[in-house]
């Protein structure tokens, strides 16, 4: 799991700022980024489960302040642990 962007990238989006209740179900289930489009997983309170499924399922528990880099076309999925307030930035 990387937690650093690539040279050369800029930020174009962000998603809204989400919380254990409002987390869309999108974001619970696998899913991946278009070709040529990182995330940022920023954690901005409490605790969220950043899960890269597969044969070597590896998962990562991100904090606030903490953040994830999430890959192009890399399938994964977040799990909310409580409390949690969180959005996603996009690059390319």
């Amino acid at each position: 799991m990387r937690n650093v962007l690539p040279d050369g990238v800029e930020k174009y989006a962000e998603s809204p700022l989400f919380s254990e209740e409002t987390v869309p179900e999108k974001l619970t289930s696998e899913h991946d980024l278009k070709a040529g489009v990182w995330g940022k997983l920023c954690v901005i309170d409490g605790s969220l489960e950043y899960h890269l499924p597969g044969e070597a399922h590896r998962s990562q528990l991100l904090k606030a302040g903490e953040h994830a880099v999430i890959e192009p076309q890399q399938v994964h999925f977040v799990k909310p642990v409580r409390n949690v307030q969180f959005r996603v930035e996009f690059y390319r």
